[in-house]
This record gives structure tokens, sequence and C-alpha cells, in this order.
């Protein structure tokens, strides 16, 4: 019994093992910021900035606003490298900003203060072969967001890599018309969230080792709402990583071990995904009131912490158009599995299916709070064969947690 106890023991912390990304300490450095920022500034409509191969160190934010038509582009994706880690001045690495029709190719940027790449108030931006870090070891420290459009229109991420976000590495935020595809994130919190967007498409994407694999939130007190999300043949294995958002955060709440998240969002479709070893749950479908139940000792601000991250709202309330419940989710022909024995640790649901559900956490997870008006079926429905579902009755308290699948199944 001891040797097993002690196999036991060695294969939870070989579970909880970190990779180091390497901090390039024998780099050798160039500064081009002048010229880089001069070029940005400068540009015409129709221009291609061209950045060489070599490593290139930053001490304040590339800023590009008002272009249209504009190419940024590397050398290659490790080819490339713009660092940020002395960065002295701003927040974001790159911020670019009321612009129109722009790509970014084929560089890797790393280690800014808060967000690596921020895009707002833009229509029509490419995100292509970009690799966003944070080197060294994860920390809450780390920026928020890897890859960040927020407000935009015509979004296209796909060949990207995003690594170490405290928040989501793949972010889009408040944006219509989104496609994230063929990308892959790592020991992020998030690997993917698309929140508050409408008619985005993820697809084909790799969400390995961060805390959730791929989020679907829509949230209260911002501009617009989200619907219209389609999730689809995207392999989210292995999310088990500790959550390391920063206190008061709304990822804060994901359990280490989550696949697919889907937060108080309307008309989303999640299919033939590969949803394989999330310790905790394969896909979860949640209501903002429980968040909110959940974070109620979390949600005063850190008056210290400068970051775009959401944080839990607990006057949503007062958002009167808001509306805190999931529905018309479609939950069909995934594969589900789940080979750990144990759900987290970390995270009160984890120790709660621990208790209740020994060796056998659930697929799929669904809170039990209910849009007004909408019967069970028009809420969830779920079309998958051989899933361990549960409802976990977070309205009455937990007090009639249940597996009965019958009332969701799609007809």
């Amino acid at each position: 019994m001891r040797a097993v106890f002690y196999l036991l023991i060695f294969l939870f912390i070989l579970g909880c093992k970190e990779n180091k990304i390497a901090d390039r300490a024998d780099a050798n450095w160039q500064n081009i910021e002048k010229d880089l920022q001069t070029a940005l500034i400068m540009a015409s409509d129709g221009d291609t900035i061209t950045i060489p191969e070599g490593y290139f160190r930053f001490s304040k934010s590339l800023l590009m606003d008002e272009k249209s038509n504009i190419v940024f582009k590397g050398a290659g994706i490790d080819k490339t490298i713009l660092s940020f880690k002395k960065q002295e001045e701003g927040a974001e690495g790159l911020k670019i900003a009321d612009c129109k029709n722009i790509l970014l190719e084929d560089f890797t940027i790393e280690d800014a203060a808060g967000d690596n790449i921020k895009v707002t108030d833009t229509d029509g931006i490419t995100f292509r072969k970009v690799k966003a870090q944070w080197t060294g070891k994860v920390s809450e420290k780390n920026g928020a967001y890897a890859l960040y459009p927020v407000l935009c229109k015509n979004v296209l991420i796909e060949n990207c890599i995003a690594i170490g976000s405290s928040d989501a590495g793949i972010y889009v935020g408040q944006s219509d018309s989104v496609i994230i595809r063929n990308n892959e994130a790592y020991q992020n919190v998030a690997g993917i969230e698309s929140e508050n967007s409408n008619f985005v498409e993820i697809y084909g994407n790799k969400a390995i080792n961060n805390t959730g694999g791929i989020l679907v939130f829509d949230l209260p007190g911002l501009t617009q709402y989200g619907e219209d999300i389609k999730v689809y043949n995207n392999e989210v294995r292995e999310n088990n990583h500790r959550n390391f958002a920063p206190a008061g955060n709304i990822v804060g709440v994901v359990p280490p071990g989550t696949g697919i998240m889907v937060l108080a969002t309307r008309n989303v479709d999640i299919y033939e995904n590969e949803i394989i070893d999330n310790r905790s749950v394969g896909l979860a479908v949640i209501s903002y009131e429980l968040v909110s139940a959940l974070s109620e000792e979390e949600t005063e601000a850190n008056a210290e912490q400068a970051s775009s991250a959401q944080r839990v709202n607990s006057n949503y309330d007062l958002d009167e158009n808001y509306n805190p419940y999931p529905w018309d989710i479609k939950i069909r022909q995934n594969t589900i599995s789940n080979s750990k024995w144990f759900a987290t640790f970390q995270h009160d649901f984890g120790k709660l299916f621990n208790f209740k559900y020994p060796f056998n956490p659930p697929d799929i997870v669904f809170d039990g709070f209910m849009a007004k008006g909408k019967t069970p079926k028009e809420i969830l429905c779920i079309d998958q064969k051989d899933v361990h579902f549960v409802n976990l009755d977070a309205p009455n308290d937990l007090e009639n947690m249940n597996e009965n699948l019958g009332d969701f199944v799609c007809e």
C-alpha cells in the first residue's frame, strides 16, 4: 500500500509540472526602437513594415493609430523576437487603434508589462503566425492577454501561439465576425476566450495545459452582448494547470482541469471536439449567478493591479439589459473522455466532485440556473453518448445534485 501511495503522489506532482520558457539570457539583443516607432507613425496606407531576423528589445510600447492596409511583418515566428522584458513606459507591447485592414505576421512578441498585442476599434485585423508569450515560470504578474483584439470587426487569428497569459492567451472581446483557427494555446489561465462577441467560429485549435481550454463568456456592463458562437474540431486536452489569475479576475473562478466553459452566453454550438483528460470537467455550462456567488469575497478591486482583465461584477443586476443565464447551448458529437482519477483539489467544485463522484469526474456539468421562460431543452441540448452528466442544482445550494440527463437530451 505504501508503494501505491507514493506512486499516486508522484503522479500528482508530475501532473502539476510546469514547463519553463527560455529567458533568452544568451540572445544578442539589438535596438531598433526609435526606427520602428517612426516607421509606424510615418507609414502610408498600403505600406509593409518589415522587421529583420534578430532579437530586439524595447523600453516603451509600440503604437500605431489611424492607418489602413498596413502589413507588419517579421522574418518568421521564431526568427524575429520583440521583447518588452525591460519595458519602462506603457502597458502593451504593440497597441493598434482606430485602423482598418491590418496584417500582423511572422514574429514573436513577449514579456510586455500588460498585454503583448492589443488592437482596439479596428475593422479588419489579422494575426497570422504570431507567437505571443511570457518567458520564465508563469505568474499572476504576467500580462492578461497575449493576443487581444477588442471592439473590432472582421477579426482573423490563425496559426498563432499564445503562452503564459494570466487571463486569456487568445482572446476576442466585444467584437463581431471573428474566426479563431489553427492556433495553439499553452499554460494560460484561459487558452482561448470569446467574450461578449458575435458571429464567432473557433475551430482547428489546440488548447493544452491551460487552466481552462476554451471559454465562451458573456459579461455584464460592457458595450454589447455575445451570441452565435461555434466551437468545433478543436483539441482540448489536459487543461489541468493551476489557476494563476490575479484575485478578483473573472477567469479566477475557472477550476483547474476545465476543458470548455460556457458562461451566460446564448446560441452556442459545440461539436466534434476532442475533449480529453481535463481533470475536473470536460464541459461546463454556468450562469453569472453562480460566478457571483463563488466570488463574493474576491470582488473588491486590487488598487495596485493595472490590468485590462475583466473582473467579477457583484452588481451585475444593475445592468438591466444583461441576462445572466445561458440558453440555446448545443453539445453534440464531441469525444469526451478523462483517464484522470481525481478532479482538482485546488477548487471547491473539484473537491465536491471528488467527494460525490470518486474516481469519476463529470464530463458535462450544468449549474442548474434556468433562464426565465425557457424549457430545459431550450437551455441545454445534449446529443452525446455515454457521458457522465451532473446538474449541480446550484439555485438550491446543491441540495439535489443529480445525474439526470434525460431532460436535456436533444429531440
